[in-house]
């Protein structure tokens, strides 16, 4: 036992007032005359023995009285058992994930959890509290209100590691009490069981009720065809559903189409068709669960006419012509020695078509358009010269031409799952009527393959740099060498080759993917690009490449929407964010994380446990109560005891 005020124990001294008393009683006696005194003898020898009692008992309980009082004041106390933990910081870690929009038996598990945390911490409790994507440090219960009540929901995953290095960086060298609220949906944490031995880690989770839940996973452009663009929506189910869902398809706020869907499957894929002009809107689908999975906006922009230089003499360029149409490229002829080299930056596709040899000044104007998000495609003559077109290849990776083959081959194996022949086919074709060649040239490399011969050597292959593609033939393409023109291939081959940077897709991003797009702009030296809508607008980090600039989105936007992106007031494109999908399946939960943490089921638990563990048990209370029991004893003593 220990006492708050020790030096009121010297009023311990003053016990010895009582004894003096009672010791040194001075007074006087009055004498009465009786007329007979033999029967009050035998009384006052009774009187005298039990006064005696009397006295002592009140000395016992007069001195206990005092002393009780002296040491109540002394505030005695017994120290708690982690009474060196009082000063822990302590620290929230709040899970502000999509999957935190699920309901419980008390409402959304977040803004439960927020209510939670403003009706149970007292006003003077300091604490930090860190979010998905905000930190508030030292704060209380007052100052944080209007900020919690604000919360919204986070496109960020709820990474456990990256909050904890964020205390230890704004908090070295101090102890830490941590409480963890998160429904631990997908969570994974290296740091949390060391964590647990060396701090209190209290884990509060929030758990849904309904844990079915339906997501739009991706919309993309399946088939372009003459009136019409014909869309595939895929969805997926997660947990037990069997009543249809309604899915709707809006062009900004007209309604184009809608469909219901009936999970016989987890994943199903739905196919609409819709008018073939720009697009900017969204597909919405009604799901009694999460909400953020259930809209997936894209855009689909007015296709441009693609701008293509034929390198290459005019008779070997004639099948070229029939492939690229006016409709849908702007296609200029040119032999080398008549090429405009200024013209090539304005240029998306660049065709040399059987050149001999690429003079060193083109190689390194082509490897620039290159980098810049261009497209190039090279058909070798027969007559290439192996050392030049190797010169060539080596500014875009290690990859080379061999010795020429006189042999006679097939083209017998088609690379489906290349981005060139995405939706071409409708199944995968393993008897068609291959094409030939008669004389071909042995690549070596990591190229992608996309056109195979019967021995697994390359005909085509492409290299990306993902802003610019290189495709390659092997062999030449002419009439005498190949019949490769009269081959079906040829017409998706060449066609998707040259509209590789087309704008007819879905131009949709995912928020959190720090992608990248490449958009035709001239800027001045201080101009910028910025991306917005009616609601939220932000600047992406930039590139100016010439006549091109290179956007990079990073973490934004925050919000998931339609944007268009802005010179100035002058629209260039329309594009889309959506939401990742990480926390669509509420059934991904991780239930052996925590095991090693003391699981509550609410805040509350935590403060009463926290003060019971590091709070002294103060007994001036009992002290107090056993002044109070002794003074009520001398006075029955004083009354009852004669």
């Amino acid at each position: 036992m220990q006492f708050k005020h020790p030096e009121i124990l010297y009023f311990l001294f003053l016990l010895v007032l009582p004894i003096l008393v009672h010791l040194f009683q001075l007074r006087r006696f009055k004498k009465e005359y009786f007329t007979n005194v033999k029967l009050l003898r035998q009384l006052q020898q009774q009187t005298r023995k039990s006064s005696t009692i009397k006295k002592w008992l009140l000395l016992a309980t007069r001195l206990l009285l005092l002393a009780l009082l002296i040491l109540a004041f002394a505030q005695p106390f017994f120290t708690a058992k982690e009474s060196k933990n009082k000063d822990n910081e302590l620290i929230l870690l709040l899970d502000n994930s999509f999957s935190m929009q699920a309901k419980g038996s008390r409402g959304e598990l977040l803004k439960r959890s927020v209510q939670e945390i403003l009706e149970t911490f007292p006003e003077n409790q300091t604490f930090s509290i860190l979010t998905n994507n905000a930190a508030f440090w030292d704060v209380d219960r007052k100052t944080i209100q209007n900020e919690l009540q604000k919360l919204d929901y986070a496109a960020l995953p709820f990474e456990l590691d990256y909050l904890l290095t964020q205390v230890d960086a704004k908090k070295p060298n101090t102890k830490k009490d941590y409480i963890i609220i998160t429904d631990a949906v997908g969570l994974q944490s290296k740091k949390i069981q060391t964590l647990s031995k060396e701090n209190e880690v209290y884990f509060n989770n929030p758990s849904a009720e309904n844990k079915n839940n339906c997501s739009i996973e991706k919309v993309s452009l399946s088939q372009v065809l003459d009136a019409f663009y014909e869309i595939t929506i895929s969805v997926k189910s997660y947990g037990k559903r069997t009543e249809p869902v309604s899915l709707a398809v809006y062009n900004q706020d007209a309604l184009l189409a809608k469909s219901q869907v009936t999970f016989d499957t987890s994943e199903k894929e739905i196919k609409i068709n819709i008018p073939k002009a720009a697009f900017h809107g969204k597909v919405t689908l009604q799901d009694n669960s999460l909400e953020y999975d259930n809209t997936f906006y894209f855009s689909i922009s007015q296709p441009k006419k693609q701008n293509v230089i034929c390198i290459g003499t005019s008779e070997k360029n004639k099948f070229l012509n029939k492939i690229l149409t006016e409709k849908e490229f702007v296609v200029t002829q040119s032999e080398l020695a008549q090429l405009n080299y200024n013209a090539i930056e304005n240029q998306q596709v660049i065709v040399l078509n059987e050149i001999k040899e690429i003079p060193q000044a083109l190689a390194t104007t082509l490897t620039s358009f290159y980098s810049k998000g261009g497209a190039i495609i090279v058909i070798p003559s027969e007559e290439t010269n192996v050392q030049n077109i190797n010169s060539f290849l080596k500014n875009f990776g290690a990859y080379q031409f061999s010795q020429k083959n006189n042999n006679e081959k097939q083209i017998t194996k088609i690379s489906f799952n290349h981005p060139l022949y995405k939706n071409v086919f409708e199944k995968k074709i393993s008897n068609f009527q291959y094409p030939k060649v008669n004389q071909s040239f042995v690549s070596s490399g990591n190229g992608l393959p996309i056109l195979q011969f019967e021995d697994n050597t390359n005909f085509a292959f492409s290299i990306t740099n993902k802003m610019g593609n290189l495709y390659v033939f092997t062999a030449p393409i002419n009439k005498q060498n190949s019949n490769f023109q009269n081959s079906p291939l040829i017409v998706p081959t060449i066609y998707n080759m040259a509209q590789a940077k087309n704008n007819s897709k879905t131009n949709t991003f995912t928020i959190g993917e720090n992608e990248t797009l490449i958009i035709d702009a001239t800027l001045s030296k201080d101009e910028v690009v910025n991306i917005s809508n009616t609601q939220h607008s932000f600047i992406p980090q930039q590139q100016i490449v010439n006549t091109k600039v290179k956007l990079t989105f990073g973490d934004y936007p925050e919000k998931a929407g339609n944007y268009s992106v802005k010179q100035a007031e002058n629209t260039i494109q329309e594009i889309s964010f959506n939401y990742p999908r990480t926390e669509s399946d509420l059934n991904n939960k991780n239930n052996t994380l925590f095991d090693k943490t003391t699981i509550v089921n609410d805040i509350a638990t935590v403060l009463n446990d926290l003060e019971s563990k590091r709070t002294d048990t103060a007994l001036w209370k009992w002290f107090i109560l056993g002044t109070l029991l002794f003074l009520l004893i001398e006075l029955l003593i004083q009354k009852f005891v004669k």
